[in-house]
């Protein structure tokens, strides 16, 4: 970590630093973008920077893209228990990380600690949600127009999109 990034870490106070992320995720690894151009993130209530992000640009959006679909193919052969289980602990880190995560949307937006920690939890029965939903997946069987066949349906991931 250079001295840049320990500085705002220290601004925010977090128990957990590694929390506070400046870098783009792509292809399971922390990144800065290939034009190494930073936007800074401004604290509204002081007009402190508090950080930066990466400006990626399409290079990285094709790299994302590219990480997402060479990961697919695991991902697809997962369990709908399994996808369910990725997505509850996630919900799990997200209510275990609260406060940390409450403070550093805090400091970007500039909206009270409360509001912020409600936010963080809507987010995360979004999630919880979704995970209760992949346990359920599954397919249908719809009436047939001819009394000797039968249709049924499966829902299965198709393929990776970047939006």
């Amino acid at each position: 970590m250079n001295s840049t990034k320990g500085k705002f870490n220290m601004l925010l106070d977090l128990c957990d630093p590694t929390l506070f992320r400046q870098q783009g995720f792509i292809g399971g690894q922390w990144r800065d973008g290939t034009a190494r151009r930073m936007i800074e993130v401004i604290d509204p209530a002081t007009d402190r920077t508090v950080g930066t992000v990466p400006d990626m640009d399409g290079d990285d959006t094709r790299a994302a893209v590219e990480a997402a679909a060479a990961a697919f193919s695991a991902w697809r052969r997962r369990t709908h228990a399994e996808r369910a289980a990725l997505l509850e602990g996630w919900y799990g880190m997200m209510i275990a990380n609260l406060e940390d995560l409450a403070r550093i949307l805090t400091i970007e937006q500039g909206k009270p600690l409360e509001e912020a920690r409600g936010e963080i939890r809507y987010g995360a029965a979004f999630v919880k949600w979704f995970a209760e939903e992949a346990r359920r997946v599954g397919g249908s069987t719809i009436p047939s127009p001819t009394a000797d066949r039968r249709i049924v349906t499966m829902k299965e991931p198709v393929r990776v999109c970047g939006i």
